[in-house]
Formats: structure tokens, C-alpha cells, sequence
């Protein structure tokens, strides 16, 4: 008789297990795209030499896609521009333009509430810096760089059937600054 209850008890835990499974994926999609407008922020922009060129504080876009096959795990890959900023000297300009493509494992915390996730990120950011400076006729320094660095990210979205907001923050390491801070207010819709 035990046996028999025990098979019982394993085939009801697993039936609501895969319900449970059907459902989040139900309620989330397994894949989802979206877009939305960012803060970003870089302080002590430096070239090459050493001079310090300025800081950059703009308001710009982003997007993103992913694939969520389980409820609390998904892949994620987002473009950021990053911004654009042009400095006048005394006889002179100097500009920067930054952007970034990030690719993320994001965890989602099993909150009781079906409408909302609460959700951390991790992954590799590839930047890329573009710009110079100098004088009429003349350049002073060119600022062309790229590279490869750890990013992470934090957030919060809330969804209601396919479609949702998202607010978020973002991180990574640039050489010859203080490193990227990037604050997103985006929507987003799950296509499956």
C-alpha cells in the first residue's frame, strides 16, 4: 500500500511540476524583444595622452531580445547607445561617441506575484569609443577604442499577457573612464 501511495504522490508532483512549467511559460514567453530610452553616464573621459576631455550625461535608446525557455532563467543580447558629446576649448572641439552590444545570463527571483519580475544579469560587454579633437585646420587626438569587460545589471519589470515594462540598471568597465552607468525605461512584448 505504500508503494502504491508513493507512486501515486511522485506522479501528482510531477504532473504539477509540468503545469507549473506549462504555466510560466505560458505567463512569460519564451522568446521577447524590446526597446526603450536610457541615462547613460561616463566621468573622466581621458584620450589616449592623458588629457581629460569631458564627462558624458545623455539621454539616449537601447534594445533588446531574449530567450526565456524556464521561468526564473533567461539569455539576453542588447544594443545601448551609449551617447554623443562635443566639448568647445578655447580655439577648438573635442567629441565622443560610445555605444555598446552586451550579451546576458539573467536570473528572475520566484516572487509570488505572476505579473512582476525581479531579475539580476551578468555577461560581457563589447564597447566601442569613437571621436578626437583639435584645432581649425589640424587634429589634436583621435579616441578610437574597443574592447571586451565583464557587465551586470539589475531590475524590475511588470507584465500584463504579452506586454510589459522594464526598469533596469546596467554596468561595465571602459578604459580611460570612470566606467558605464546606465539607467532604462523600456517596453517589451513576448512573441511566444
Amino acid at each position: 500500500m505504500d508503494k502504491a501511495r508513493t507512486a501515486i504522490l511522485r506522479a501528482l508532483l510531477c504532473l504539477m511540476l509540468v503545469c507549473g512549467m506549462g504555466a510560466a511559460y505560458a505567463d512569460n514567453g519564451l522568446f521577447y524583444v524590446g526597446a526603450g530610452v536610457s541615462k547613460a553616464k561616463l566621468d573622466d573621459i581621458t584620450s589616449p595622452g592623458g588629457v581629460h576631455l569631458h564627462n558624458l550625461d545623455n539621454t539616449s535608446w537601447k534594445i533588446y531580445g531574449g530567450l526565456r525557455p524556464i521561468g526564473l532563467f533567461a539569455v539576453e543580447a542588447d544594443y545601448l547607445d551609449l551617447g554623443s558629446q562635443t566639448s568647445t576649448f578655447v580655439g577648438g572641439s573635442a567629441d565622443a561617441r560610445y555605444k555598446a552590444f552586451a550579451a546576458y545570463g539573467v536570473g528572475f527571483l520566484p516572487i509570488p506575484l505572476p505579473w512582476l519580475d525581479v531579475f539580476g544579469k551578468a555577461g560581457l560587454a563589447r564597447w566601442n569609443s569613437s571621436g578626437g579633437g583639435g584645432f581649425p585646420g589640424g587634429s589634436f587626438f583621435s579616441l578610437s577604442d574597443h574592447g571586451t569587460d565583464f557587465a551586470w545589471g539589475v531590475g524590475a519589470q511588470a507584465h500584463i499577457g504579452n506586454i510589459g515594462g522594464r526598469l533596469e540598471y546596467e554596468g561595465f568597465r571602459i578604459p580611460n573612464t570612470n566606467g558605464a552607468r546606465v539607467f532604462s525605461l523600456s517596453a517589451f512584448l513576448n512573441l511566444m
